[in-house]
């Protein structure tokens, strides 16, 4: 399991062929990237997420190690960005290896479902008019009910 908070970017291909390799007893990896999204009716000139140091990795290892004992994973990782991020810009990843399809993808959704509303992260989105801090969403809420 790797848990990874940066501000620089990530090369997503390496990193998910690096998660692949060496998982012979695993029969499924999944692996999902967000990416900064410009918002509907206006433009998002950028994002900046903040986070507390220490605490964020504690927070993310503890979800990560839950899911990987909820369902059998063999390996996990999870990379979030934090900093001023421009729309098309990666923001976060999450990889799963697991021996079968059903729990890596289950996990992986877990992950992000924690990530998108649980894990302690701040962010604000820039716009022409200024900057405005991001609030949870119900239905990010919601997702979480499932599990």
């Amino acid at each position: 399991m790797r848990i990874v908070v940066q501000s620089a970017p990530f090369d997503f291909g390496a990193e998910a062929q690096g998660f692949a390799s060496g998982h012979k007893d695993m029969g499924a990896i999944v692996t999902f990237t967000g990416v900064v999204r410009d918002l509907e009716g206006d433009t998002l000139d950028r994002m900046v997420i903040e986070h507390y140091p220490g605490m964020t990795e504690k927070a993310l290892e503890k979800i990560a190690t839950e899911a990987m004992s909820r369902w059998g994973l063999g390996d996990a990782l999870v990379i979030h960005r934090f900093g001023e991020l421009r729309p098309g810009d990666m923001i976060m990843m999450v990889a799963t290896a697991a021996p079968h399809r059903v729990d890596a993808f289950d996990a992986a959704e877990y992950l992000m479902d924690y990530l998108k509303s649980r894990a302690p992260f701040w962010k604000q989105e820039f716009t022409s008019d200024g900057g405005a801090w991001v609030a949870a969403k119900d239905e990010d809420e919601d997702a979480l009910k499932r599990w």
